[in-house]
This record gives structure tokens, C-alpha cells and sequence, in this order.
């Protein structure tokens, strides 16, 4: 089906941050727009606000009348959903053009020069930087993220003008396999979603084959120590990138009050005086990496200090709620073992000295049953942990998989306690703590507001 030609689009799963944002760039287009999830949210409510029509019942009858024409309507879904779910169903015996989310931006590849970030980790961070520094450039964008941005409060960006648009690229179901990037940051290829690719060697194969998916006249920026091998598309050119090695990397970074500046050393203009709007330690790597994208782009080096200067995050990532001289509180989307680890040593470069706690909310049990010595060895790095039941989201439960697993392997002299979500907030009010993070891709920031009104009220 060419995209010209829809006049409607359902989206079985709409309250996915990718598909939300999808929806959005229809709903921008004046087509009509409507879809299933199963529970509401703020991201469902807000597409309702926006004219999408919303359902949370599983009913074929709930389907509006325009989302009926196998002609004119295209069906949109996310591999969370269940093949067996009624409506997926029934659009698939009507004989629907039924499309994953991941095949809806491949196509939006090919009519736009698609800048791409993929990888295990800093995805989300990296693809929001790039997108608001072209924003907030003369050159623009359009962009589809896998997070709310602080600046923007959505996950999309629309642009009348500008050639590119800027794509989260997710490697979970190998989704990615669908784009044609112009340009693509690969930020990490630490092993997960064991669930879906077996061993550690075919997730590997997965991101070799994405890099072979950049056009032929592109970019591929590689983080430096990777174990994938890239293999890119004749004329594509390639260049790495780390904190302190590759084509793209930091000198004389500068951390203290608060303030993290480094100078950026490029092959494509090098730029001095860097400051980042989100101070933390992770942010100067996904920083030079959504710089890189940037400058292939065509932003000038004072748009794109600019820019990292008031670049405010994204919910979830590394996401300051209190931030006194006498509690700090962040919620973190951490949910790799690679990521937590990141993110602990940069809030203990932070606060160095301080007592910092963590509530964990461990996500999937395959994800719990392949990595729960790494992750004990990442949260190992704390004083004091506690670990909320996993949050299954799509999976079934797994005899012999609970949060324990990482509990009895944290290291020996860390404090540390087990808890159910309802226990959550007791254990904020007994302290005992300087710094708080919650971390986990779960309903754990279901209790942020929560733990934020706590804390202050102590305070």
C-alpha cells in the first residue's frame, strides 16, 4: 500500500512510545486515526486529545466504520501484541495490509534521509539529542523517539521542510531490518533479547546485518571496542567514536559544580566549549554521537552548542525529580545490566562520597533468567539495593525465575532488601539515604510522583 493512498490507520497496540509516536505523524497528515491498547495511559489519553479514537476492550465491534475498508486502511502493530489477539485477526482474514511498526519507518527511510541510532543501550538519549540539535538548526527534522523529550514533551517531531528525519532504530524482532539509513549510530552491542535471537553471536549478526542496510552514499558511526563486525554498503563512509578515541571524541572534559564541558574533536570541524544541558558523565559519549549525526547533517558548530546547552533530557533517562543539597531523587530507565552499570557510576561520580540507594525493578523474566549475575554485579556497586518483583509486561512467568536470583548474588557487604511494588514507598520513607534512583523499564514510575511528594515532605 503506498502511504499516499491511506486514508485511515489502526494501530493494534497504540500506547507503545514507538507506536504512539507513529500515530501522531498520521494524525499530523489529517488521517484517521484510531486503535486498540490494553489499558489507558497518559500517552492514550493524549492521542484521544489529539482526535484518535481509542479503544482498551478487545473487540472487533469497537473498530470504527473507517478502519473497515481493506482498501484505504492500514493496519499498524507491535510484536508485543499476541498473534492470536481478535482484532489482529480478524484484520488478517479480511486480507488488511497489516504492517509492523519497525516496516512503517523503513518506508519513511526511503522517501527521507534517515538518521539512525541503534544499539543496546543510549538509543533513546543519543536520538533525541540529534533531533533537537537539528530542531533547533536551520537544517530541521522530523523525528520518531523512544522516549518523551523534556524539551518538546512528545515523542515526535514533525517537519514540512527538512529531509531527514531522525529514528530510534530497536533491534528487539530484528525491527530494524526494515530501514535504509542514510546515516546510523551503533552505540553498544552488549547481548540482549536472548528471548528472540538464542545466543549472543546471532544478536551480533543482527547489528552486522543492519550496518550492511546504510545507503551506498551514507554515514556509519561506530562506537569504539565494538564486537560486531560491521559490514557497510559500498561508498558508505565509516567512522568511530568514543569519550576519548576515534574519528569523534572529547578533550579537556571538565566535571564540577554540576557542569560537565568537554571540547569535541572531529574530522568533520572540531568545536570547543561544549556544555551539556543534562550533566552526567553518560551524556558526553551519546553527546559526540548525536553531534556526529549533526554535523553530517549540516548543523554549524554554534547551533550545536547551542543546542547541547539546552537539550533538558528525556523522562525517564537519567531523570532528575529532586535535586537539593539534601536528597537527590532520579527515576532511570535502566534495564540492561550494561546500562545500570553506566548509570551508577555516573550518579557516583556525581555524588562522590554520598550514600546512594537503588529500587530495581527487574524487566522480563528471560531477561531476569540470562543476566541476573551481571546484573547483581552492577548493582553490587551501591551501598544499599533493593529489588521489586519483575515486571513480566509481555512475558509468561518462568519456573524458578524471580527477583531472588539477583538478590542471593549481590556481593557480600551490600545492603539489600527484596519488596513487592506495594512495600515501595515504605522503604523511601525510612531513608537512610543521600541519593535515590529507581531503576527499570517496568510500571515502577507509576510510584515516581509518589516518592518525589515523600521525599519532599521530609526534606
Amino acid at each position: 500500500m503506498n502511504l499516499n493512498d491511506i486514508k485511515a490507520v489502526y494501530f493494534v497496540g497504540i500506547g507503545g512510545i514507538g507506536m504512539s509516536a507513529i500515530a501522531r505523524y498520521f494524525l499530523h497528515k489529517g488521517i484517521v486515526v484510531a486503535g486498540y491498547d490494553k489499558t489507558s495511559s497518559d500517552l492514550t489519553e493524549k492521542l484521544r486529545d489529539e482526535g484518535a479514537k481509542v479503544h482498551y476492550e478487545e473487540n472487533i465491534e469497537l473498530i470504527p466504520t473507517e478502519c473497515k475498508d481493506k482498501n484505504s486502511c492500514l493496519v499498524v502493530y507491535t510484536p508485543a501484541i499476541p498473534e492470536e489477539h481478535n482484532e489482529l485477526v480478524f484484520f488478517r482474514k479480511e486480507g488488511f495490509e497489516i504492517q509492523k511498526r519497525a516496516q512503517v519507518l523503513g518506508t519513511l527511510t526511503h522517501s527521507l534521509k534517515g538518521l539512525c541510532v541503534a544499539g543496546t543501550h543510549g538509543k533513546t538519549t543519543t536520538s533525541s539529542m540529534a533531533a533537537h540539535i537539528l530542531h533547533q538548526s536551520h537544517v530541521d527534522c522530523n523525528a520518531f523517539l523512544g522516549g518523551i523529550t523534556k524539551n518538546y514533551g512528545t515523542n515526535y517531531i514533525l517537519s514540512h521542510n527538512s529531509p531527514y528525519v531522525v529514528i530510534e532504530a530497536d533491534e528487539f524482532d530484528r525491527s530494524f531490518h526494515w530501514l535504509s539509513p542514510y546515516a546510523s549510530v551503533i552505540t553498544a552491542t552488549d547481548a540482549d533479547h536472548l528471548d528472540i535471537y538464542g545466543t549472543e553471536e546471532a544478536y551480533l549478526e543482527s547489528f552486522q546485518k543492519y550496518s550492511s542496510l546504510i545507503q551506498p552514499d551514507g554515514y556509519l558511526i561506530l562506537h569504539e571496542g565494538l564486537k560486531m563486525k560491521a559490514i557497510p554498503q559500498k561508498g558508505v563512509t565509516t567512522y568511530t567514536y568514543s569519550r576519548e578515541t576515534g574519528d569523534f571524541h572529547a578533550e579537556k572534559v571538565k566535571i564540577g559544580n554540576g557542569k560537565i564541558s568537554f571540547d569535541l574533536v572531529s574530522p568533520l570541524g572540531n568545536i570547543q566549549g561544549i556544555e551539556l544541558g543534562v550533566p552526567v558523565v553518560v551524556n558526553i559519549e551519546n553527546g559526540i554521537a548525536a553531534i556526529a549525526l549533526a554535523q553530517i547533517s549540516g548543523a554549524n558548530k554554534e547551533e550545536i552548542k547551542e543546542a547541547m546547552a539546552s537539550f533538558q533530557g528525556v523522562d525517564r533517562r537519567f531523570d532528575f525529580r529532586i535535586r537539593t543539597d539534601k536528597i537527590v531523587y532520579l527515576s532511570d530507565y535502566a534495564h540492561h545490566p550494561a546500562e545500570i552499570r553506566q548509570s551508577i557510576l555516573s550518579i557516583k561520580q556525581l555524588y562522590e562520597g554520598k550514600r546512594i540507594k537503588a529500587i530495581f525493578q527487574p524487566h522480563l523474566y528471560t531477561r531476569t533468567r540470562d543476566f541476573y549475575m551481571d546484573f547483581a554485579d552492577s548493582l553490587s556497586l551501591l551501598d544499599d539495593v533493593a529489588i521489586v518483583d519483575i515486571y513480566p509486561a509481555r512475558e509468561k512467568p518462568i519456573p524458578g525465575v524471580t527477583s531472588a536470583l539477583i538478590y542471593n548474588n549481590l556481593r557480600p557487604g551490600t545492603q539489600k532488601q527484596m519488596c513487592t511494588k506495594d512495600e515501595i514507598c515504605d522503604i523511601v520513607r525510612q531513608g537512610g539515604f543521600d541519593v535515590l534512583v529507581t531503576l527499570g523499564a517496568g510500571d515502577i514510575e507509576d510510584y515516581a510522583d509518589k516518592i518525589t511528594e515523600i521525599l519532599r515532605s521530609q526534606a
